[in-house]
């Protein structure tokens, strides 16, 4: 079984948070915090900074670890880490991603209530994320595992 360490970010600007759509006809379709692959000694939170730049053209700066999400499918394991992130300077721009087979289609900021249809990474955005968020993450949350659906 292959084992991969992710990190990203849960970016707010004026209560509203960063997504970005991963779009693949056929494949999936589905909208999450920026993130990818931490590469080789490079610390979670700065690789989740740079993956928010790399997809989006945005620079973030994290603060606490939010939350600690594990996907397991066909392919292997996924251990996610999500830091909460707040705006720092830039405007959306996804053609910049050096990373080939991304297939982000499209990002933007969305307000809690406004959030897109259709499958949302973390799941949590939908719901107990503003909550928490109030709290500060005191401590990182661990998701339940579960199945990628993609």
């Amino acid at each position: 079984m292959k084992h991969r360490i992710s990190a990203g970010v849960l970016a707010l600007r004026d209560s509203e948070i960063l997504l970005v759509r991963h779009f693949r006809a056929g494949r999936h379709d589905f909208w999450a915090g920026p993130g990818g692959g931490v590469e080789g000694s490079e610390e979670l939170h700065m690789a989740a900074e740079r993956e928010a730049f790399e997809e989006t053209g945005i620079t973030v700066r994290t603060s606490a670890m939010a939350y600690i999400d594990e996907l397991v499918d066909d392919w292997g394991r996924i251990v996610k880490f999500w830091f909460v992130a707040e705006y720092v300077s830039g405007e959306i721009d996804t053609n910049a991603n050096p990373a080939e087979g991304e297939s982000i289609a499209e990002a933007g900021w969305f307000a809690q209530h406004a959030l897109p249809s259709g499958h949302v990474f973390p799941e949590v955005l939908r719901d107990r994320f503003w909550s928490d968020l109030e709290t500060g993450f005191p401590a990182p949350l661990k998701l339940p595992l579960r199945q990628s659906i993609f």
